[in-house]
């Protein structure tokens, strides 16, 4: 395929989700969503965007995303967890994130937990990927059928994290968090990231 022959990024064919031309979350699905996450940092970023996400749209977050790494020192687990209640309620007047006082708390009680996990586990991403044998998961989508909210393993895993002290991770949340860190590559087949991550 030559230079000229490639598909434009108007018209390649992305996840329905992704194809509404909104340039911000082209990129996220194109980059990031559905790539196979490694790293705990990203990993706990992840988490609590999932988190802050709920009962919110997707693109809200990402909007904001540049202001909760400078409100969350981006996303340092270590001194997330060390965040004060008077740093926590200075979030509260941060525009830049969405201001929610259960949301924003749970930022430090997830922080807490993930150190806990890693300490237990060797690191968070070991963690995580044990419960897939460290392979992605390719789900109901090469059967035709539609993306669920929820899965049994996103229910297992979100049973186990609130047995370990997090918040905000019930089942439809922890199903999110496993597609965007590529646990669960659910990327229709016509998508054009679905071969590229399979």
């Amino acid at each position: 395929m030559t230079p000229a022959d490639d598909p434009s990024p108007e018209t390649l064919v992305r996840c329905s989700w992704a194809s509404g031309g909104d340039p911000l979350y082209e990129a996220y699905h194109d980059r990031e969503w559905g790539v196979p996450l490694h790293d705990d940092r990203a990993l706990f970023e992840l988490l609590c965007l999932e988190g802050a996400q709920a009962g919110l749209a997707w693109i809200t977050i990402l909007r904001k995303r540049e202001g909760y790494r400078k409100a969350f020192h981006g996303f340092d687990v270590e001194r997330v967890a060390a965040m004060t209640d008077a740093e926590l309620d200075e979030r509260m007047n941060d525009p830049g994130i969405v201001r929610n006082r259960l949301k924003i708390n749970a930022f430090r009680k997830n922080a807490r937990a993930f150190l806990e996990t890693q300490a237990e586990s060797g690191s968070f991403d070991a963690y995580l990927w044990a419960w897939v044998d460290g392979t992605p998961v390719r789900d109901a989508r090469d059967k035709g059928e539609g993306i669920p909210a929820k899965t049994p393993l996103a229910e297992a895993i979100s049973k186990d994290l609130k047995k370990r002290g997090f918040t905000f991770v019930g089942p439809t949340i922890v199903y999110a968090y496993l597609q965007s860190t590529g646990v669960v590559n659910d990327h229709v087949p016509e998508c054009f990231r679905s071969a590229e991550l399979t």
